[in-house]
């Protein structure tokens, strides 16, 4: 009976060495680990400065899974208030390629503002934003009803 508790005990010991260790090797997830949103520009700009403008490092914030980057402290802010205002409507992908039913990674520098939101593309005109608000109501529910096949995050 002393050989069978001795042999628990070293089999015990001995799994919570390996899980100690493996714990210690990874690393906790930080802002950094996450996704850069909409390759690192400022959401904001767009609405303030009136087009795309790179954010910096100095201005990160984590919200939904992503690391988005801001030009200022002020936009920063203005994010934090009301991230969902800025942020695109369908993260980093493009709406029109959405509404197609199509995965296509958005390029930040092709972009529509309309009632309000954000729309980000993977091509500029007339493929992108042109194309897409030529039915604007038409293919936000199609992208929307696409969602589904975006990659979860």
């Amino acid at each position: 009976m002393n050989t069978t508790l001795s042999r628990r005990r070293a089999l015990v010991f001995t799994g919570l060495l390996a899980t100690s260790l493996l714990s210690a090797a990874l690393p906790p997830v930080q802002a950094q680990d996450l996704t850069l949103a909409i390759k690192g520009y400022d959401p904001v700009a767009y609405f303030t400065d009136g087009k795309p403008v790179r954010g910096t490092a100095e201005f990160e914030y984590a919200w939904d899974d992503h690391t988005w980057r801001f030009a200022s402290a002020e936009h920063l802010a203005q994010f934090k208030a009301d991230p969902a205002r800025y942020a695109p409507q369908f993260g980093n992908y493009c709406a029109m390629a959405l509404a197609l039913g199509q995965i296509v990674v958005a390029n930040p520098e092709n972009w529509l503002i309309s009632d309000g939101k954000l729309y980000v593309f993977g091509k500029a005109a007339p493929m992108g934003p042109e194309l897409f608000s030529k039915n604007l109501a038409g293919n936000v529910v199609k992208a929307n009803d696409n969602r589904p096949i975006l990659p979860k995050q």
